[in-house]
């Protein structure tokens, strides 16, 4: 009987030791965060239910979102105003807390994992470099092209910048010296990029390829061409590859498939990237992100105001979520109150 007493208290303070200590910590919760690139904001949904929670007016066609690694603040651009805006957002709040003008029609930022620097890309050949703290840019780096997508290593000392345009290329920038200090030439012009957790590979979206091509970073250089698996219909429709990323397990790379609708996964663990399933939206389709624990995909449905998940063993769409007018970047956000 003391035996069982003293089990039953032990358990018993463990149990309430652990509820402490999440007490202490704050409660996590997740939420997605969708920039509606047709109009003025972006839509906020609880991860847990599935449901929008609220819409923050940001300003017109916002466009790139990033986080720090601690993910207390948000960073969106605003491409439709002139010059450009970049907003911080509180994510407990879901209010802006900051706003600063930076170049002409800012796309998709990168900022480092402490969130000291952002690298913001801007429609007149410039990287705007900003002091997240104190709101200011700090340079200004050309590159030529159309400033596009950006990436910044996972250890935070380089950012990958895909300009659009004829420069066929992604360009390295050291983050503590902000100059070029490599770069990695594509068959085309470059979309998306992705890069796997260990700095080691990167994959890029490029014109006139349904599918990917991948570089080795080390040797600075393109090593695979990978084209999607399309059945006969398809193949007669146009379309482009615009939405990549690698799941977090690291085993896979997810590729949207635009005027097809269709999401390609391909295993990722060998030497050469193999397609092993297409799933079907159902509608013109943008972008798409990972919850954390790899185990959902969210898909940034534009030619629904949607955003559609899918069960990432299952491969299976499981809901549709209504979001604002043409849904295009979007992340999930592990938010932390206190």
């Amino acid at each position: 009987m003391t035996r069982h007493l003293s089990a039953f208290l032990f358990v018993s303070f463990c149990v309430w030791a652990i509820a402490a200590a999440d007490a202490l910590a704050g409660k996590v919760h997740q939420k997605l965060y969708v920039t509606n690139s047709a109009g003025d904001d972006v839509t906020v949904i609880d991860v847990a239910t599935n449901k929008p929670i609220t819409t923050i007016q940001v300003g017109p066609h916002p466009h790139g979102i990033a986080v720090p690694a601690a993910e207390d603040f948000i960073l969106v651009t605003i491409e439709g105003k002139k010059p450009g805006d970049l907003v911080w957002i509180d994510p407990r709040t879901d209010r802006i807390v900051q706003r600063m003008e930076v170049g002409p029609e800012p796309n998709q930022l990168a900022v480092t994992p402490d969130g000291k620097i952002a690298y913001v890309p801007c429609s007149d050949g410039y990287w705007d470099i900003v002091d997240v703290r104190g709101a200011k840019v700090v340079k200004r780096l050309f590159t030529g092209g159309r400033p596009h997508n950006t990436l910044c290593s996972p250890d935070g000392k380089y950012m990958y910048l895909a300009p659009m345009g004829d420069i066929k290329k992604v360009l390295i920038a050291d983050t503590s010296t902000h100059k070029i200090v490599g770069t990695i030439p594509f068959s085309n012009v470059v979309r998306p990029i992705a890069l796997t957790a260990d700095g080691k590979r990167l994959f890029a979206e490029v014109d006139g390829l349904i599918g990917f091509e991948a570089a080795d970073i080390a040797q600075r250089k393109m090593v695979h061409r990978v084209a999607a698996e399309l059945p006969e219909a398809q193949r007669k429709i146009a379309s482009r590859s615009h939405g990549l990323g690698v799941r977090p397990d690291q085993k896979e790379l997810w590729e949207c498939d635009v005027e097809h609708g269709d999401v390609h996964v391909y295993d990722i663990t060998g030497d050469r990237p193999q397609q092993i399933a297409a799933i079907p939206i159902g509608t013109r389709i943008y972008w798409l992100t990972f919850s954390p624990d790899g185990q959902t995909c969210y898909v940034a449905a534009r030619g629904r105001n949607a955003v559609a998940v899918v069960d990432t063993a299952t491969k299976k769409v499981t809901a549709r979520i209504a979001a604002g007018q043409e849904p295009k970047r979007l992340l999930v956000v592990r938010v932390t109150e206190e």
